[in-house]
């Protein structure tokens, strides 16, 4: 079901173009509040990090803070979020936006337009586009080993193993990347992509991996982490923290009653399996909505 509106680089259907398109032309109401704002308010509540859910992600490090993969509706077309809708203060006082890719499950037209245009966006190449239309006026591009300071915080694409297309109309094969963000703490966000040798260049002093481990079915496939792959990209990288990521929040409507270990199970597989593979991780399954703080 849910291939019919996503694309995954298998099981193409024209039909999720034409339901892409309906969706991203429907209003949003953006955030009123502008960079001066968010500047003025401060109140740092300490390094910490919040999964919201599926890939979005709200990083407060050195009083800043960054979103991930902004993703904030009840449902993405068949898909529907498991539990409530995030908070409002999650989109409140952003520094900057990460867009790993174009998946709809990841770059949401209606969500972005939630965020105030003035937030820098950093995303992969070829992407830009497609972000200014969603009203941002600061997208940087960035291809893997390329970096951008923002908000004192300097933040580097990585490599990912992961089709970029939005859907199977698109005339632009962008590309999908993961990112590093670089402070007193040295932070790993993946985005979607499967295991690959090189992430073990990407280990050594690494404070936390916010790592995919599923995603919103019964199954994942190429260019995906499941938690048997994510667990040996955990022993690649060594962090000290893993969060893992991208499971629990959109199952196809009507399917959580009877299949609800697909929402339930893939972290705590993925906890165990690292706990074989790399014992000296600390592993933390965080519930859509909780948080944990990032203090050694």
């Amino acid at each position: 079901m849910g291939d019919v509106l996503f694309w995954n680089g298998t099981d193409r259907t024209v039909y999720g173009a034409l339901v892409c398109a309906i969706i991203d032309s429907l209003p949003m109401q953006r955030s009123s509040r502008t960079q001066e704002e968010r500047a003025s308010a401060g109140g740092s509540v300490g390094d910490r990090v919040t999964y919201v859910g599926h890939a979005t992600v709200l990083v407060e490090l050195e009083g800043k803070r960054l979103l991930t993969d902004p993703v904030l509706r009840g449902g993405l077309g068949p898909l529907r979020r498991q539990g409530g809708n995030p908070p409002a203060e999650v989109i409140e006082r952003i520094d900057a936006i990460l867009v790993s890719h174009l998946h709809l499950d990841h770059s949401d037209r209606r969500s972005l337009r939630r965020l105030h245009g003035e937030i820098p966006v950093l995303c992969p190449p070829r992407t830009g586009k497609f972000l200014r239309r969603a009203g941002f006026a600061s997208v940087t591009e960035l291809a893997p080993g390329e970096s951008e300071t923002v908000a004192g915080l300097r933040i580097e694409a990585t490599r990912a193993d992961h089709a970029g297309r939005r859907h199977p109309l698109s005339r632009t094969n962008a590309e999908a990347i993961g990112f590093q963000v670089l402070g007193r703490r040295r932070i790993y966000f993946a985005g979607d992509t499967d295991l690959f040798d090189e992430m073990k260049s990407l280990g050594g002093d690494l404070d936390l991996a916010l790592l995919p481990v599923w995603g919103w079915g019964t199954s994942v496939g190429a260019g995906h982490l499941d938690p048997e792959r994510a667990a040996r990209a955990t022993a690649l990288l060594k962090p000290r923290i893993a969060v893992p990521i991208h499971w629990g929040t959109f199952f196809p409507l009507g399917l959580a009653r009877w299949r609800p270990e697909f929402l339930r199970d893939p972290p705590h597989r993925f906890a165990r399996l690292v706990g074989e593979l790399a014992p000296q991780v600390e592993v933390r399954v965080l519930g859509p909505g909780e948080s944990t703080a990032l203090s050694r």
